[in-house]
């Protein structure tokens, strides 16, 4: 659908794609925003009790409960994005991409409303629920919504701002969890959230619908109006009412196609090669062991940096931040597959040296390898596989590809998370120099996924 874009985007085309970055911003802001408030949330932290009417304005300062229950709370937001992707395609092409945003800011405004005015565990896994299927929702539709918006020349540039509203979003957890984990202000953490999806969701009556879901459901009027406000008159295909209705007799069969259903994928012959791409490219991502990389960091770090122990999770955050503005540029100079594979390689090279580092004692090996991994895997890993997606799928099969690849790596995250400590304690048998063993097993993994990719990718 890049041919029926324009070439630049008019200053409100930006505001759409701002806009739509909302949804990963959230996403990347709950991935952690727990895990910055854990102590206070928990009640481990605790004020007198004559300064907790003063703080609490009616409301508990803290919610307890152990561990175990905190894991749960933390990993039901994975649950809930599982679920959001699983219907993703559905509610994409029922009602469009500006109305399931619109969808997704109201279930993560609702879910953080409810865990922002909780005082009870079973209202925070609620709220926390919600969140996690608006984010579920959000991350199919985001990038498919941004690629239909994008101006034909800088398409991969805008796909990989997903990936910046994402880290972003971390970003901004880190800086919250140093300046508001405390009784009296935690639940600001949600207001914040809150806010923004009552932002997104006010300002939707603003937004034009994505041109391409406009065209395949006919409505032209509204298809050419969308596209002018976001392009302007660089728009070839919307120059003039007659280059619409005197498309080529393929195109129009194209557009007519009706959408493919998830179990539909498994059957067509044409989209077995998409599926493969994006669902290695997803799996890709998160075999990886980013989530554990960035988990196990503090520790890792505050040994080499002890006195700077509270920003060792911003720094690496911030870095994150920055390794995600060269894609931006070198994603058309270099292309897909090439920026790819520099990415993996250089994440594989440094879950080498960070095993070696942490099996041999090196400290600082294994602190400058956390570096150079979250450096190579925010040039690549982190932001193709979103900008993939749209890119090799049919317009009609666009929706159920991205759920599925989606759903994959919900399931993906989930099972890294809850298996990470498990593993390393048993592959280190109790020796805290072979914990390293652990980085051993996502090199073979990520290899395996990586090359199983680029077998099937051509870029």
């Amino acid at each position: 659908m890049a041919s029926l874009n324009g070439t630049t985007f008019t200053n409100y085309g930006w505001a759409v794609c701002l806009w739509a970055l909302i949804i990963a911003f959230q996403y990347g802001y709950h991935i952690s925003v727990l895990n910055q408030i854990q102590a206070v949330l928990t009640c481990k932290v605790t004020i007198p009790d004559n300064l907790i009417l003063e703080f609490s304005h009616g409301l508990s300062t803290c919610i307890p409960m152990s561990d175990l229950t905190f894991s749960f709370v933390t990993a039901i937001f994975t649950i809930g994005g599982l679920a959001g992707s699983l219907g993703a395609n559905l509610v994409m092409d029922t009602w469009g991409r500006r109305g399931t945003q619109r969808i997704c800011a109201v279930f993560i405004g609702t879910g953080t409303a409810l865990m922002g005015l909780s005082s009870s565990v079973p209202l925070l896994l609620l709220g926390r629920s919600l969140v996690g299927v608006g984010s579920g929702l959000g991350l199919c539709v985001g990038p498919i919504f941004l690629a239909e918006i994008a101006p034909s020349k800088i398409s991969g540039n805008i796909g990989v701002l997903t990936q910046l509203g994402i880290v972003l979003g971390i970003m901004l957890t880190q800086v919250a969890g140093i300046n508001l984990a405390t009784p009296s202000t935690w639940r600001i953490v949600f207001l914040i959230s809150f806010l923004l999806s009552t932002l997104q969701f006010l300002s939707s009556s603003m937004i034009v619908e994505s041109p391409t879901w406009l065209l395949r459901k006919g409505r032209l009027e509204e298809h050419k109006a969308a596209g002018r406000r976001l392009w302007g008159n660089t728009i070839p295909s919307l120059a003039s009412e007659e280059s619409l209705l005197n498309e080529s007799e393929e195109q129009s069969e194209v557009h007519r196609q009706e959408n493919v259903s998830v179990p539909q994928l498994f059957t067509i012959q044409e989209l077995r090669r998409p599926l493969l791409i994006v669902s290695f490219a997803m799996l890709a991502q998160q075999v990886s062991g980013i989530n554990a990389v960035l988990y196990y960091s503090n520790d890792i770090l505050a040994k080499s940096l002890p006195h700077f122990g509270p920003y060792i999770s911003l720094a690496i955050t911030v870095i994150n931040v920055i390794m995600t503005f060269p894609p931006i540029i070198l994603i058309e100079r270099m292309g897909r597959k090439p920026l790819l594979m520099f990415s993996t390689a250089g994440s594989l090279i440094s879950l080498l040296a960070l095993g070696w580092g942490l099996n041999t004692g090196a400290s600082t090996l294994s602190s400058i390898a956390i570096v150079v991994f979250v450096m190579s895997f925010a040039i690549g890993l982190g932001p193709i596989p979103f900008v993939m997606i749209p890119e090799v799928s049919p317009s009609h099969a666009v929706s159920s590809l991205s759920a599925v690849a989606l759903s994959l790596n919900w399931i993906a995250n989930f099972l890294v998370g809850f298996a990470f400590l498990p593993v390393r304690n048993f592959l280190a048998g109790g020796d805290m120099f072979k914990e390293g063993r652990i980085f051993y097993v996502f090199v073979a993994i990520l290899s395996l996924a990586a090359f199983s990719l680029l077998k099937v990718y051509r870029g």
